[in-house]
């Protein structure tokens, strides 16, 4: 298994770069206090992901704790946008999925607006880095409640089949032979990629579940998602196989546990094949590409996930 510590390639819980409190223009701040209803004396941003939107903690004279969210529709148009899709997504799934609550969101007013979503400060913490068996199998809980909640979906959510959003899962060997022709088994890993968007037993997956997007409660350990704004239709093990191979990388042993999960469990063993291709070459050309000033870090994570997922992969397919 591949022995490179993701926890040095990208600092756990500092991999963005976020706008803070203080800088955020005055009438927002204004804005954002009379919705909450106090003056924030406490402000501590939330650093993990690799999005430069602000992210932070909001603690009032009074108290009163909230998660806010908030990005420029003029500075930050991608990252406003992801933001506005996630507030809307988020509402739907209200009630469905185990998620911190939202308590209101603002969306862009012209187009030098802000969106702003404001959620209940959960009283939690993120999985650690190397991942620990015990938190590994709660993460697997959570992604297995996320499947069995979302057998029916609210009208409006309109998910798209995971290939139909991000083509490039299934077209990225292409690129990466382009790149790296001496690589070995570059035909058989394009035609298992290519092989994922024939799948057709699709469901509701997350989308992002990684460690950073999972908030543990420090009271009673209950799990919850968040960064709702990536969900697709894909096959419900998605997430599952995507924690593995994180956990595989920090050195846990997880064929095993994937033969005995639910969702794993009675999957062809070709089909997990086909997306860890899938993930594996989009990584992989993702890694190639200069690091963003707001996100120093991303292609250290596409790299390491790129290796982690083709060390798995290899070991499989007997490559």
């Amino acid at each position: 298994m591949t022995s490179v510590d993701y926890t040095r390639a990208v600092p756990h819980g500092q991999s963005a770069r976020r706008l803070t409190w203080p800088f955020l223009p005055r009438p927002l701040r204004e804005y954002v206090e009379a919705r909450i209803g106090g003056r924030v004396v406490d402000a501590v941003s939330r650093d993990s992901g690799f999005t430069p939107g602000f992210a932070s903690v909001l603690t009032t004279a009074e108290g009163r704790s909230f998660f806010v969210k908030a990005a420029s529709r003029k500075a930050q148009r991608v990252v406003a946008g992801s933001y506005a899709e996630e507030a809307r997504k988020h509402a739907l799934l209200t009630g469905i999925v185990p998620a911190p609550k939202l308590l209101w969101w603002q969306p862009a007013r012209g187009e030098d607006g802000w969106v702003v979503l404001c959620f209940e400060a959960y009283d939690g913490h993120c999985p650690d880095r190397p991942w620990r068996i015990d938190e590994l199998e709660r993460a697997l809980d959570l992604a297995e409640e996320i499947a069995t909640t979302t057998g029916v979906l609210p009208e409006g959510l309109g998910l798209q089949p995971l290939t139909s959003e991000v083509p490039a899962l299934v077209t990225s060997w292409s690129t990466v032979a382009a790149v790296f022709p001496e690589r070995p088994h570059l035909e058989e890993a394009d035609d298992l990629a290519r092989s994922f968007a024939e799948l057709t037993d699709l469901g509701f997956v997350h989308g992002d579940l990684r460690d950073d997007n999972i908030l543990f409660s420090h009271d009673d350990g209950t799990a919850v998602a968040c960064d709702w704004n990536w969900p697709v239709l894909a096959p419900r093990w998605v997430d599952t196989i995507d924690l593995l191979a994180s956990a595989r990388g920090d050195g846990i042993e997880v064929e095993p546990i994937l033969a005995r999960r639910l969702l794993t469990r009675d999957v062809d063993p070709g089909q997990i094949d086909a997306w860890l291709a899938a993930y594996c070459g989009y990584m992989s050309v993702a890694a190639t590409r200069p690091a963003p000033t707001s996100s120093p870090f991303l292609p250290r994570h596409a790299g390491w996930y790129a290796e982690v997922l083709w060390d798995w992969l290899a070991a499989r397919r007997g490559w």
